[in-house]
């Protein structure tokens, strides 16, 4: 069989991975260079359960996304990819009001029941969450629980390019074109015509521009968002994500003594691939206010990401009508990093006929 994936974000470099598994498969991945990939900006925070978004089938699949991890971090680490950027460090909700403290904690010890995962779950007064967040403002009072992870994105991606790679997968650089003849859809690059039994798209914010060559197109919209790295002169690689619920801003510790504060959700931005004043200055008041003690800190990056939005948050993910070999995998949203890799799977299964463990129907891409 032969499965074509188009993107190597970490939906399609998963989907790439997880077929390269099956040795009856011949999977090829190709992925062309953009300014603003998802993956590639983006800090992940492998936390559901504490959400944003009310929705049951947004947390079904999210949740689903927090617990595919070890077995996949597992499985790379098998074939020696060992460097993946996933690090299950805890994460720390935030609040002046103690009330919503006591709410949200009341409420996680009720989803343990059902995922474990979530670990211990710790009440810390204002004052004491610096035993395990040294610069958080000690007004603020918290909720640690010790089963959310963190992600770098950058580093998962390239592990599992890795991953297919070593599994004789065939990885390519460079354009990608979709071309239709009939039902079918055949994808060309400079190289030649490629056919394929199965061709799946997870190109993110990018993935009109091929559909519409086939004369089809699905709701997505791309987000800008900017993010700022600082450079910090602690060791931070166990610290706590931090996750602010007055805000839909956020502080992500790697292990390179490295601070993410993220991140804007610009609506309408287009591809405008641009740091802007208004931006940053957005991004470094609301890290700052949840922690004033990195004020004095370096900064050492700024990423600019496009965010493949649906209008309701949830996946795009499916077959296409009217064309027999093509499924779509993208409209993540602002969790792309945590449930990304389980998103790129289940393409994976959909691809080779295998049988799926969860309700599709609220997530198909013609929705």
């Amino acid at each position: 069989m032969k499965v074509i994936v188009i993107g190597a974000g970490v939906v399609g470099a998963c989907a790439a991975y997880y077929l390269s598994q099956d040795e009856n498969v011949d999977v090829t991945l190709i992925d062309e260079e953009f300014e603003g990939k998802a993956t590639l900006a983006g800090a992940g925070i492998i936390c559901p359960w504490i959400s944003r978004y009310n929705d049951s089938d947004w947390f079904r699949i999210a949740s689903r996304g927090a617990q595919y991890y070890p077995e996949l971090i597992e499985s790379l680490k098998e074939l020696g990819e060992t460097n993946t950027g996933y690090r299950q460090t805890g994460a720390i909700a935030t609040s002046e009001d103690i009330e919503v403290i006591r709410k949200l904690k009341e409420q996680l010890e009720k989803k343990k029941e059902a995922f474990p995962i979530i670990g211990n779950i710790d009440l810390l007064q204002a004052g004491h969450a610096n035993k395990y967040f040294p610069p958080i403002n000690e007004k603020l009072h918290a909720l640690y629980l010790s089963g959310a992870a963190r992600l770098d994105g950058r580093l998962l991606a390239s592990a599992l390019v890795e991953g297919v790679k070593k599994n004789n997968g065939k990885v390519i650089q460079e354009k990608a074109a979709l071309k239709k003849e009939g039902k079918l859809v055949s994808v060309s690059t400079s190289s030649g015509n490629l056919s394929a039994d199965q061709v799946i798209i997870a190109a993110g914010a990018w993935t009109n521009d091929l559909l519409q060559s086939v004369g089809t197109s699905i709701k997505l919209e791309p987000q800008r968002g900017q993010i700022v790295h600082l450079s910090v002169n602690e060791d931070t690689s166990n610290w706590p994500v931090i996750l602010p619920q007055d805000s839909s801003h956020y502080i992500v510790p790697f292990d390179d003594n490295r601070i993410a504060f993220g991140a804007t959700r610009e609506a309408g931005s287009g591809y405008d691939y641009r740091i802007t004043a208004g931006g940053i200055q957005e991004v470094l008041n609301e890290g700052l206010k949840v922690a004033p003690g990195l004020q004095s800190q370096t900064l050492q990056d700024i990423r600019i990401g496009f965010r493949p939005m649906s209008p309701d948050n949830k996946p795009l993910l499916g077959e296409v009508p009217n064309l027999d070999n093509v499924i779509v995998a993208t409209g993540l949203g602002a969790s792309g990093l945590t449930m990304g890799p389980y998103v790129g799977a289940l393409a994976g299964k959909m691809a080779l006929r295998e049988e799926i463990d969860i309700d599709l129907g609220p997530y198909d891409p013609m929705r």
